[in-house]
Formats: structure tokens, C-alpha cells, sequence
């Protein structure tokens, strides 16, 4: 950049052109028009106040030549300003120059080669499962030794644990945000800036809702790397668009984790089913987004008020509505669900200890005996479909060489050699899907020491807490009242994460409503 504008200057000064005023967009591609420097000439074109564009050639101008091509041949000449571009002998006072289209579409051409070249390396280096942004994420470290290699930031990373531990704690980005700036926590950008010893930005402690929705967002926190997450239409656009799932790499286990990779799934599960907010925001339902209605499907959402008590919290099916909605009323007081879950969990905790052989027992009987039977067939069919197709390259081999010495003729070859490709390739889908399969069965499996993982971790607990609730709680199905037996019942159905439903006798699944010689008058309690 300091030798073009000696360039320039010597130009002007030899030539003299009077009052000039230099236009730079260093670090700005060519490809694009959109450039700080380039605008604000073009602004004071439109004002009548340039007389002459002067450029070292005409690749500094742009490389997208049919723009080059509308502001050299429209829009100076319009305004009646002189181009000249120094090193390619272009000056719009001196006529045409036949030969500047076609300098233009060489400069396309060298951006657009050029492009493809950076994204042939950048394609290679994603599908060998290497990093493709510059710098880690806050939270990580290039690793002196390796700069491919990220390490953990540990300051940083127990601020990347705390944000994901209360998002399960039930806080949304807002929150975390507000709870991070009233700690004092250094925003991403100040703790850079206090690391490298530069100066402190404006606000050091504000943290945004989007910093905090894009650090949950992260899957690399889990010790992965996740290649092709956008891509561009044409080199000549920079917005970035998202990617299909299907189109991204992820590549397990290459940089240490920061965040179990259960807690940030658990962490999604909890964002995709965002709460609403309560009309008093001192009260929070301690199970908002995780109840469901049994008959319609939709979510139950909290209830509170100024004029209600603690104990006249509740949930209604989002469809009810004041008997105007199309479902019939879904209807139970927080303080009995409390109650309720807390007994399940202990119920839950009591059968694991007392016994873990049967409870892992009841867990498999539940939800994996069929799938490893499943698992166990495929697996079979899978090593069948391997073999199978293995001897199908061989009796293509055969047959290819029957075809060149005339054993067969070449009619049949094709014929032979479509039947055998076809089946190959239906072989090479169904193994495809078989592995899937038996890979989602092991992972289940995995699962249950997960679940176990919790129960150890919380034992012994007398409250509940959104984190613990959010722990050991995937959803709660809530069905109607039934008062057909003079008693007011109502069944509840727990899906546990990892392990989902542990099924359990009518008993246990039902609430009813206590009669007044438990002390509580006669009253509802939902």
C-alpha cells in the first residue's frame, strides 16, 4: 500500500493534478464494491467534487469487471470524470482503449482462479480435520508448541463451565448476561484486551445476549471440531450462509473439552424449548418448558400473579385457554409437582442403590432388550453384506477380464456388470444404515452411566433446583383429571434424560388429591 500511494503521488506531482486526496481500503478484496474507502468517493462523485479517479492499474480499482466496466464507461463519463489507470496506459481523456474489457475480465478471472484455489486448500485442510478459523474460541488457546492445536484457556474455560451451568440452572442468555455484568466478569473482547495488553474497551463487564447465545451454541466446547458450518454462493459475495448439518465434518476429540458433551446436548434440548416468560419476574416456574399436554401434545405453562400465592402457581395446557381453546383442562399446581418429582427421584435413587444390578436390569428390559437384539441382527447382516460385497469386486474383476478376451460378449458384460453394480450399491447403503443403527443402540447403552452419574451426584437432596430438575428430567407428560372413582387422580408421566420412561405401577404415576385427614381440610392441592 505505501508504494502504490508513492506511485500515485509522484504521478499527480509530475503531472499536475492539484489537491489530492488518497482513497485506501487496505485488507478490503477487490471482488467487492463495498469498501469504506471506495464509498466515500463514490458519495463525493455523486456530489460533483472529484474531477479525476487516478489508480495504479486497473485490478486496484476492482476485479469484478462488469462493475469496473459500468463505473469506467457510465458512471465517470456521466459526471464527467477523467479515469486513469497509470501502469495499464488507460485515460479516459484520450479516448477508448480497446483493450481495457478485456483487462477486465483477466483481473475477474485472476480473483475468481484465485478464489477457487484458497477453497481447494480450505476443503482439504476441513476434510483432514483441521481448525479453519484463525483463532480459538474464547475459552481455548493455540498450543505454543503446535499452532494447529488448541489448549484450554483455563481462566476463560470456567467462565464457558459457569454460562453452561447456568443455562441448566434454567437462565436464559439475558440472564447470564445481566448475571455476568453485575459479577464484574471481563466480556470476551476486555479479557483479550487485558491478556495482550492493549487498551480496555468502553464497557469491560457487558456482557450481550448474543456473546452468551453464541458460546452455547459452540459443539467445539465438547472437544470436537466442526468444519463447513457456512459456505458462500460466489467468491464475488462475502455474506456467509448456514450450512445443511449434513454438509458439515465433525471431527470427535481433537482439543480437550470443556464442557461434557451430555451437558451441551442437554443444554440444546433446554434452548430449543424456550420458556416463557412469567408475568411476575420474581417468580419463575421451576419446570417451565419441560411440561407437556398428554392429549394435544402442547406445552403447560406457568401461571402466577400478584394476587397469588406460591402455593396457587400452576400450569394449564397452552391450548385450554379458559375453556375456549380445543383442549380440555390440563391443569396442576407447582407445589405438587414439586412434591411429586422430588418423591420419583428418591424413588429412582432408592432403586439404584438398594439394588443397581436390577435397576440396570429394569433399564434394559425397558429400552435396550429389544434394541441389542436388533443390534445383534444387524451386526450379522452387516458382516453378510461386507462379505457379499467383496465378492462382488472379484466377479466383477472376473468378468471384465472374460470381456476382454472375448469369453463373454460385451452385450452380457454390461448386462452382468449393471446387476452387479446395482446390488453392490444397495449392499453399500444398507451397511451404511445398519452402522448407524447399531452406533445409536451403543450410544444408548453409554447413556445409562450417564444417568447414573446424576443420581450419585445429587443423592441425599431435599429440595429441588432448576439444575436439578434439569439434570434428571428430559419432559413431564401431564394428563387429564380423572374423577371417575369419586377421587379426584391424575397420572404423570417423568422421561428421564438418558434412560427415558422407567415404567412403574399406576400407583406411582398418579397423583391424587389428599383427603382432610392428612390436615389439609378437604381443599385441592391442583
Amino acid at each position: 500500500m505505501p508504494s502504490q500511494k508513492k506511485i500515485l503521488l509522484k504521478y499527480v506531482e509530475e503531472n499536475g493534478f492539484p489537491n489530492p486526496t488518497f482513497f485506501i481500503d487496505d485488507g478490503v478484496s477487490g471482488v467487492t464494491f463495498d469498501r469504506p474507502g471506495w464509498n466515500e468517493m463514490i458519495r463525493l462523485a455523486e456530489a460533483g467534487k472529484v474531477k479525476t479517479v487516478i489508480v495504479k492499474d486497473m485490478s486496484r480499482m476492482g476485479r469484478d469487471y462488469l462493475k469496473v466496466g459500468y463505473y469506467t464507461e457510465s458512471f465517470f463519463a456521466e459526471r464527467d470524470i477523467r479515469y486513469i489507470a497509470i501502469n495499464d496506459g488507460v485515460d479516459s481523456d484520450k479516448g477508448d482503449n480497446d483493450f481495457t474489457p478485456f483487462r477486465n475480465l483477466f483481473n475477474d478471472f485472476y480473483a475468481r482462479d484465485t478464489s477457487k484455489k484458497i477453497r481447494a486448500v480450505m476443503r482439504a485442510k476441513g476434510n483432514a480435520g483441521e481448525h479453519l478459523c484463525s483463532n480459538p474460541p474464547y475459552g481455548y488457546a493455540k498450543d505454543p508448541n503446535d499452532k494447529k492445536k488448541w489448549i484450554v484457556d483455563e481462566e476463560a474455560a470456567e467462565i464457558v463451565k459457569r454460562i453452561f451451568d447456568l443455562c441448566v440452572a434454567g437462565k436464559g442468555p439475558m440472564q447470564i448476561a445481566k448475571i455476568l455484568t453485575t459479577g464484574k466478569v471481563l466480556t470476551v473482547k476486555a479479557y483479550y484486551a487485558k491478556r495482550d495488553g492493549k487498551p480496555m474497551p468502553d464497557n469491560p463487564y457487558r456482557w450481550s445476549m448474543e456473546t452468551i447465545r453464541g458460546i452455547l451454541e459452540r459443539p467445539e466446547y465438547t472437544g470436537c471440531t466442526v468444519n463447513f458450518k457456512t459456505y458462500s454462493k460466489s467468491h464475488k459475495l462475502k455474506k456467509r450462509l448456514q450450512n445443511a448439518p449434513e454438509n458439515c465434518r465433525i471431527f470427535p476429540d481433537t482439543q480437550p473439552a470443556i464442557v461434557d458433551r451430555n451437558i451441551f446436548e442437554r443444554v440444546q434440548e433446554l434452548r430449543a424449548n424456550k420458556r416463557r416468560p412469567a408475568k411476575q419476574a420474581e417468580r419463575q416456574g421451576l419446570f417451565s418448558g419441560l411440561l407437556y399436554c398428554a392429549d394435544c401434545g402442547s406445552k403447560l405453562h406457568f401461571a402466577t400473579g400478584k394476587n397469588m400465592t406460591p402455593e396457587q402457581d400452576c400450569y394449564r395446557c397452552a391450548r385450554y385457554k379458559s375453556n375456549t381453546g380445543d383442549c380440555t383442562m390440563h391443569f396442576i399446581r407447582e407445589e405438587t409437582l414439586k412434591r411429586f418429582v422430588l418423591r420419583r427421584i428418591f424413588d429412582v435413587t432408592a432403586m439404584f442403590f438398594e439394588d443397581i444390578m436390577r435397576f440396570q436390569k429394569a433399564v434394559y428390559e425397558q429400552r435396550f432388550e429389544e434394541a441389542e437384539r436388533a443390534a445383534k441382527k444387524r451386526k450379522r447382516e452387516i458382516a453378510q453384506a461386507e462379505k457379499r460385497i467383496a465378492e462382488l469386486d472379484r466377479i466383477f474383476k472376473r468378468i471384465y477380464e472374460d470381456d476382454i478376451s472375448g469369453t463373454i460378449s460385451h452385450e452380457r458384460f454390461l448386462k452382468l456388470s449393471a446387476e452387479y453394480e446395482a446390488e453392490q450399491k444397495e449392499l453399500t447403503e444398507k451397511v451404511k444404515a445398519d452402522r448407524e443403527m447399531v452406533s445409536t443402540y451403543e450410544q444408548d447403552k453409554a447413556d445409562f452411566d450417564s444417568f447414573a452419574a446424576v443420581i450419585r451426584k445429587y443423592v441425599g437432596i431435599t429440595e429441588l433446583t432448576p439444575t436439578i430438575v434439569n439434570e434428571f428430567v428430559k419432559k413431564i407428560i401431564v394428563h387429564a383429571p380423572d374423577k371417575s372413582s369419586g377421587h379426584r387422580r391424575q397420572k404423570i408421566q417423568i422421561i428421564w434424560n438418558f434412560v427415558g420412561e422407567l415404567k412403574q405401577d399406576e400407583d406411582k404415576q398418579t397423583i391424587e388429591r389428599e383427603r382432610k385427614s392428612r390436615g389439609l381440610s378437604g381443599n385441592r392441592q391442583f
